[in-house]
């Protein structure tokens, strides 16, 4: 039989200790509903993981004995508020929590909803008017 080491177990300690932490509640919380509307809380979760150890020897002790490995881990994680999904009227809804986009592209990420939207009603119009045009210059026998 293969004999573990004390590093290995104490790595695989620390990181079934997070696993247990990174469920998917954590980033999707557990909705909260109140008179018709439903809130969603979304998070960003961020891990750190260290671990380290070493082997040593003494007289009485040759590398590689039972005593000779010192060692520790440490995890800590860092839960952030991210947004809600705000569902409403069978509609859904992003709200988000952070301070307004620093970058260009995080301009763009953050206004691609509302675009979408705008340009799903633009068509809607543009298909409700065509249906309009059509039923008025219809011939009748």
């Amino acid at each position: 039989m293969e004999k573990k080491h004390p590093l290995s177990e104490l790595m695989r300690t620390t990181l079934e200790s997070v696993r247990a932490m990174a469920d998917a509640n954590t980033v999707i919380g557990e909705a909260i509903e109140t008179d018709g509307i439903t809130l969603i809380p979304v998070s960003k979760i961020s891990f750190g993981v260290v671990g380290g150890g070493t082997e040593f020897s003494t007289k009485k002790q040759p590398m590689g004995g039972d005593n000779a490995f010192g060692g520790g881990s440490g995890a800590s994680a860092k839960l952030e508020p991210v947004a809600f999904l705000i569902i409403r009227d069978g509609g859904v809804k992003l709200l988000p929590v952070a301070p307004p986009p620093a970058t260009t592209v995080d301009r763009v990420i953050d206004t691609v909803p509302e675009v979408v939207d705008k340009v799903t009603d633009f068509i809607a119009q543009q298909k409700e008017k065509k249906e309009a045009r059509g039923s008025e210059g219809e011939f009748v026998d």
